[in-house]
């Protein structure tokens, strides 16, 4: 990978990061939006409606990470489908990958078992670690786009 595909995969995760930290979107939203935005803006801004409802583990059920969906949708913009019974040879594939991802590098996808070290939910190491991975997961997902030449 040269150093410019480097740059924009870094970009994505410092985009994402800051979206989180900074600019009041959480992490499923944060990836959404930063991936759109570094694509182009080919689909409106008002796709990150599609992610509100995935933070804290499935709308704070503490299920699945809001990341790893943000991360799965964000791969739909590139792998997804639009016509019934369409072939998907990269969507399934490439978001299981994500998950198998998260998964070796932080030893689950469930939000509750990522977050079950810190005591208060809203405190500011676990929003940190939200934020961590919320990066890694943009970050990843440019890669992949970056490697299949989609960008």
């Amino acid at each position: 990978m040269s150093t410019l595909e480097e740059n924009l995969a870094k970009k994505a995760q410092h985009i994402a990061e800051d979206y989180f930290r900074n600019q009041g979107f959480l992490c499923s939203e944060a990836i959404l939006i930063t991936i759109n935005e570094l694509l182009g803006k080919e689909f409106s801004s008002q796709v990150v409606k599609l992610a509100s409802g995935f933070p804290k583990g499935l709308g704070n059920s503490g299920c699945l990470c809001g990341a790893v969906s943000g991360g799965v949708m964000a791969l739909g913009f590139k792998y997804g489908r639009t016509e019934p019974g369409a072939a998907m040879p990269k969507s399934l594939p490439n978001s299981a990958a994500l998950h198998d991802y998260i998964q070796d590098e932080y030893g689950s996808t469930c939000c509750r078992v990522l977050t079950s070290s810190f005591v208060e939910f809203d405190s500011p190491e676990r929003i940190e670690h939200c934020i961590e991975i919320t990066g890694k997961v943009a970050a990843w997902v440019m890669d992949r786009f970056i490697k299949d030449n989609l960008v």
